[in-house]
């Protein structure tokens, strides 16, 4: 191996060896301090597996062919890691996170049993990793519904890009270039796509360190808000509009999210959270979840014909656990307690 051929092996391994410390990194703080972390290390960890195939096939066109097919399959994984670290991180919510990953697990896994890439190159080649390629553009699709926010700021004369939006688009837009890498490289070079990791993930790094030196709680798990305090005239109109998520009952939606509030209400997702937490002192998930507890209290006083899991489902929760659960935690008595016990009042 030549010189330039050293440098090209050392540049483009380097990241993919980098990347696999930082998802340890992130698997770390995910579980000290902001569980969305998880997904991020998740995401590095496969794309850092895709890459570390990409390095060796290139400089060695004898590799087991099982590690081709480990690495090509690491890629179904991508998108879906991406989507859920901004699902997580966006709207704090969990629900159904499974089915983004493991069908896909059992999936690639039964077409690599019975297909093995060995003996079903043209397979491979031709559709199931056209196949892979295309569910990853779906999902940075899916994503950039919950960035399009962040997107607009740069072009907002209002607004300005805050730290954390800057380290979303961050990682939005470095999956996006080693997608793009990986997806033309039938037109430039397989190793593009490793190189192109290692360039993104050290700008990643940088901002990183240089955010972990002014502020070291970067990756809190309430966002603080850096861009100018909303002045008060628009604070009241905000709290007016959240006063139409009890009104117009939208929380006995089960799937309800931030995002589709902030659309119903016609603001922004950001503006939403930061006068539930400026104003509310919660969270958005928590200010939901009580008036689905306020809204089950009165039925659960009023309402002889429902059973209580019903009672659950027609406050808004998608299943009697969670109901249990937060009513529990609120009110410091399980519903059938609170139905036995409780009186009902005004406050109620």
């Amino acid at each position: 191996m030549n010189t330039e051929s050293q440098l090209l092996f050392f540049f483009s391994a380097i990241g993919a060896f980098n990347g696999f410390i930082l998802a340890f990194y992130f698997f770390y703080t995910a579980y000290t301090k902001k569980f969305s972390n998880y997904f991020l290390g998740c995401l590095l960890f496969v794309i850092s597996t895709r890459i570390v195939k990409s390095v060796f096939f290139y400089f060695n066109d004898d590799l087991n062919t099982i590690f081709i097919q480990i690495g090509l399959s690491g890629c179904i994984l991508i998108g879906p890691f991406l989507y859920l670290y901004f699902k997580k991180h966006f709207t704090n919510e969990l629900t159904n996170w499974a089915i983004h990953v493991f069908p896909y697990i059992i999936g690639i896994t039964i077409l690599g049993t019975v297909y093995p890439y060995t003996s079903n190159l043209d397979l491979w080649r031709n559709w199931i990793i056209r196949g892979i390629y295309l569910q990853w553009f779906l999902y940075i699709v899916f994503s950039f519904l919950y960035i399009k926010d962040i997107v607009k700021v740069p072009f907002s004369q209002n607004r300005k890009v805050k730290k954390i939006d800057l380290w979303i688009l961050s990682v939005y837009f470095g999956v996006v270039t080693i997608f793009l890498a990986y997806y033309t490289s039938s037109y430039t070079s397989y190793i593009v796509g490793a190189l192109s990791f290692s360039f993104v993930l050290y700008l990643i790094i940088l901002l990183l360190i240089f955010k972990k030196g002014k502020n070291n709680s970067f990756f809190e798990e309430k966002t603080r808000y850096e861009s100018k305090k909303l002045d008060s005239e628009t604070v009241l109109e905000i709290e007016q509009k959240i006063l139409l998520i009890a009104e117009n009952e939208l929380y006995l939606n089960p799937q309800l999210t931030l995002l589709d509030t902030a659309k119903e209400l016609n603001i922004s997702s950001h503006i939403l959270s930061q006068v539930l937490n400026e104003k509310f002192n919660k969270s958005f998930t928590s200010y939901i979840n009580e008036l689905r507890i306020k809204k089950a209290k009165t039925l659960l006083i009023t309402n002889k014909n429902l059973t209580i899991e019903g009672i659950g489902y027609e406050s808004g929760f998608n299943s009697k656990s969670s109901f249990f659960t937060h009513f529990k935690k609120i009110t410091n008595q399980t519903p059938s307690e609170f139905q036995k016990f409780g009186v009902y009042s005004s406050d109620l």
